[in-house]
Parts: C-alpha cells; sequence; structure tokens
C-alpha cells in the first residue's frame, strides 16, 4: 500500500457509530456531516424536530446510517433512553461528540439560580454523564473508542457577558483531561475542540444586535484571520480526533479560532 493511501485510511471511520449531540444546526451539524463523509454511522440529539429531519436527511443523502432522536440533555431519563436506542439501532458507539450548548447573557448579578443551573446542566453535566454512558459501552467491548468535547475558547477567559457559558465550558476542558486520565487504560481518548468566533445562531448577538457592535470590532480586529469561521471548518478537526490519526493524542485542547487566542 502507497504511503497516500496509508495516510487517508488513518481517517477513515467506515464501520465506527459516532453520536453527536445538538447535531442538527451550527457546528454540530457540521461535525455531523464530516464524521458521515469520513464514512461512520450517525446519530444526532437534540430538541428542534424539524431540525433533526432536515439533518437526518442531509446525512442520509451522503450514504451514512443516520438516526435523529428528539431529546432534551436536561431531562436525564431521556438521555438515558436516546442513549440505548442509538446503541440499539446503529450499533454500539465508538465515538462521542458533546456538542450541545448554549449562553445566557448575563451577568452573575443578573442571572438566577434557575438560569445558572440550566446553563450547567446543558453545557457540562449532559456532556460528563454521555461520557460516563459513552466510556462504560467502550470499555465493556474492549475495543476503545473516542470522546470529543466540543468547548469554547470562553473556557480560557473571563467574560461578564455570559460567565455560566464560560464557568461550564472551563469545567468541561477540566472533565477532559480526568477522563483522559482514567480511560487511557481503555484505549479511549479523550479531547477538547476549542472553536472560537464562529457563524452560528449562538453568536447571532454579537454579529447583529447594535449594543454589542464595538464588541464584534473588537473581536474583529483580535482575530489575525480578520472574520468569523465558517461551521465546515472544523470539520477536518473533528474527524482527526475521532479516527486513528489522533490515537496518541489524549487530554488535549485543540483551538480552532483563527488566531484569536494568539493575542
Amino acid at each position: 500500500m502507497d504511503s497516500d493511501s496509508s495516510t487517508r485510511n488513518l481517517f477513515d471511520l467506515s464501520g465506527r457509530v459516532a453520536l453527536v449531540t445538538g447535531g442538527n444546526r451550527g457546528l454540530g451539524r457540521a461535525l455531523a456531516l464530516a464524521l458521515a463523509e469520513a464514512g461512520a454511522a450517525v446519530a444526532i440529539l437534540a430538541r428542534d424536530e424539524a431540525k433533526n429531519r432536515e439533518t437526518l436527511a442531509l446525512l442520509q443523502a451522503r450514504g451514512a446510517r443516520a438516526l435523529a432522536r428528539k431529546t432534551d440533555l436536561a431531562d436525564r431519563p431521556q438521555v438515558a433512553a436516546a442513549f440505548a436506542a442509538v446503541e440499539r439501532e446503529l450499533g454500539p458507539l465508538d465515538i462521542l461528540v458533546n456538542n450541545a450548548g448554549f449562553a445566557i447573557l448575563k451577568g452573575v448579578l443578573d442571572q438566577t439560580d434557575e438560569e445558572w443551573d440550566q446553563v450547567l446542566e446543558t453545557n457540562l453535566t449532559a456532556a460528563f454523564r454521555l461520557a460516563r454512558m459513552a466510556a462504560r459501552s467502550m470499555a465493556a467491548r474492549g475495543r476503545g473508542g473516542k470522546i470529543i468535547n466540543v468547548s469554547s475558547i470562553a473556557g480560557n477567559f473571563g467574560t461578564p457577558i455570559f460567565p455560566s457559558y464560560a464557568v461550564a465550558k472551563g469545567g468541561l476542558q477540566q472533565l477532559t483531561r480526568c477522563l483522559a486520565l482514567e480511560l487511557a487504560p481503555h484505549h479511549i481518548q479523550v479531547n477538547s475542540l476549542l472553536p472560537g468566533w464562529f457563524t452560528t445562531d449562538m453568536t447571532d448577538w454579537i454579529r447583529n444586535w447594535p449594543e454589542y457592535a464595538e464588541a464584534l470590532k473588537e473581536m474583529i480586529q483580535r482575530t489575525p484571520r480578520g472574520r468569523f469561521g465558517d461551521p465546515g471548518e472544523l470539520a477536518g478537526a473533528a474527524v482527526f480526533l475521532a479516527s486513528r490519526a489522533s490515537d496518541h493524542m489524549t487530554g488535549a485542547d485543540l483551538v480552532i479560532d483563527g488566531g484569536f487566542s494568539v493575542r
């Protein structure tokens, strides 16, 4: 086999089963489609049924075995049932992408206990619970696996605009490191993917709300690439972290932010 073919095979996900939370829009959809194009069967868990159907059709159009299940990650019994359904319908999980998340634009002085809990439940606690389910399944089979936690560069910086989100993402990166240590003997690699500013529904506020015009200007000036990222620009990183190409990488933060963090 020539070296080019051998290298391509490192990124081949044929025969693998992947689960992407929040996989029906934005970054999650881009990641789900990338994994499908690399050969994986892909399940998405998300709350919007219409968006689920749209993304399912896109996955199937790429020839992937696929499943979309309406799931509220804050509903713990519902999450457990959804995970069981994925393994029942597509097969034992090889790749988990904890991508789902949302932010509430309130500082600590204004945010309620309920809002704080909601942000941490979706962004951090649900990721922990799904990682535990996936790791138990992977360890029992003895063939290893991949867990990708989609954090954010917000986890590395302080912010008065969405502190609960930043705290949750920082916690997610620490969860990645702890899981990497515990799961290494089971041949499970756990890494964090840290996007910067991308064009998605979640960044509509800074791109389009007049009150954040100065923040947008500062963000663009600070980013060497001078623009927001496109969700598809995360595709290669996701396939890398899900594939054999990253087998010797675990507990790491992979930053994709157009250079924002350099300054």
